[in-house]
């Protein structure tokens, strides 16, 4: 049953992954518009493979994911900052200043928040976050370069397909 229970989330993350690659397929320094409703889908994609990988109760998972998701904003705040300075041609030092004070902030921020998801899980489930966090990455990350190959080889295939007629009407 357990088995059953992750190869269907599984699949659903794939799904999910492969209908959100034109969310992502964009590069890292150019400002992102992401639709919300995939967006939604892969938070929530998020969330149960999390709560699956740390076997989290259903009174854990309730009391855990806000503290998460705030956790979580903040964190993404503290990257934007670094993401906006880069895009704006901060000077490569003050980048690498700004790099190191963020990369504090973000481990205070993580001790913070570390020794208030420990009231709710065990330290054994906290430090199976981060894997967890990682995989699930690898995961939509992996979809969506293989959504990328495929809609490049059907660009290929209708590339030759239109040479050949091309061909053919010459």
């Amino acid at each position: 049953m357990i088995l059953f229970r992750t190869m269907k989330t599984l699949l659903g993350l794939l799904l999910i992954g492969w209908l959100s690659a034109p969310a992502f397929a964009q590069e890292e320094d150019v400002p992102q518009s992401r639709d919300p409703k995939v967006t939604a889908r892969i938070d929530a994609a998020r969330a149960a493979y999390i709560t699956e990988r740390l076997g989290l109760s259903a009174e854990e998972a309730e009391r855990f994911w806000p503290i998460y998701r705030e956790f979580a904003g903040k964190r993404q705040e503290l990257r934007e900052r670094f993401r906006v300075a880069k895009r704006e041609g901060t000077d490569e030092k003050e980048l690498v200043d700004l790099g190191l004070r963020i990369k504090q902030q973000e481990l205070d921020l993580e001790k913070d928040y570390s020794a208030r998801m420990m009231n709710v899980i065990s330290a054994q489930k906290l430090m199976n976050l981060r894997p967890a966090e990682q995989e699930f990455t690898r995961i939509i990350i992996r979809q969506i370069q293989q959504r990328q190959q495929q809609m490049d080889r059907r660009q290929q295939l209708r590339d030759r397909q239109q040479e050949r007629l091309q061909q053919r009407n010459n």
